[in-house]
């Protein structure tokens, strides 16, 4: 008699960040009202919302730049509530800014250098000694780490004197500098060309296919976002109001009666 065949379920990959009902208040506005998602190892995953939808707060609170007024923030398996973001980076978030922060007067080499300093990871002599192990080898020193993000042919100039979309990806070098699990991309498309959003796009997803990073990218553009990512969370009025694939978030009613149709036109659509 043949054996039973075993069909085995695919195993779940592991949160690496999870957000737990998180609310944040400003006095009497409630900016991000009980929130919760979360973050699987390799994923990408994009967070919309019409202005004012609470998408910064809620970025803030997840990368522990503000502090939730209530609910926790785990960072695999641990709860990091009111974590700095140093400590955060230490338990592998890295995140860049809506206005990329870059030291204008360094080098745009320096500055790759200063990230992996500030992490403590200095570069080793032997490769088989302390944490270099299971470090991307691409992340394993400043030049791999310009030349993964397309700026090694500008590591010798002022990183001011770069064009605005290069200090956007100096920004991505200095967070993948940290080597990072999890990267928190803020609005890195906002005023770039079409042509520097899609090479932005296609940049993100090779780092997260080649350094298997959890992304996760939030853009007031939902053109953009719907088609480059893999599950969209929606925030309207700081609720919660979708989490799922792109083509089914898109045509959730209370996706579209939020943006009012503005941005969810058929274009928009992948």
């Amino acid at each position: 008699m043949s054996e039973p065949k075993h069909h085995h379920a695919p195993v779940a990959k592991p949160v690496l960040l999870e957000a737990r009902e998180v609310t944040v208040r400003f006095g009497g506005l409630v900016a991000v009202d009980a929130v919760s998602a979360a973050f699987r190892a390799g994923e990408l995953v994009g967070i919309i919302g019409p202005n004012g939808a609470g998408k910064t707060t809620f970025f803030n609170a997840i990368s522990g730049v503000t502090e939730p007024t209530h609910g926790r923030l785990m960072a695999a398996g641990r709860d990091l509530t009111g974590a700095k973001p140093h400590r955060l980076a230490a338990r592998g978030l890295a995140r860049t800014f809506q206005t990329p922060r870059v030291f204008s007067d360094m080098s745009v080499l320096a500055n790759i250098e200063f990230g992996l300093k500030f992490a403590g990871r200095r570069r080793r002599k032997w490769i088989f000694w302390g944490d270099e192990v299971g470090v991307p080898w691409a992340l394993r020193d400043a030049a791999g780490i310009l030349k993964l993000v397309g700026l090694d042919a500008h590591a010798g100039l002022r990183a001011g004197d770069i064009t605005p979309s290069q200090q956007r990806l100096l920004e991505i070098g200095m967070a993948l500098s940290t080597r990072p699990k999890v990267l928190l991309l803020d609005e890195v498309a906002a005023g770039l060309t079409e042509a520097e959003v899609v090479e932005m796009a296609r940049l993100i997803r090779r780092l997260r296919d080649e350094l298997d990073l959890t992304v996760v990218w939030i853009e007031h553009a939902v053109k953009i976002l719907v088609r480059h990512v893999e599950r969209v969370i929606v925030l309207h009025q700081g609720r919660k109001i979708a989490d799922g694939p792109p083509q089914v978030v898109i045509r959730d009613p209370e996706v579209i009666e939020a943006y009012l149709g503005d941005e969810m036109s058929e274009e928009a659509r992948p």
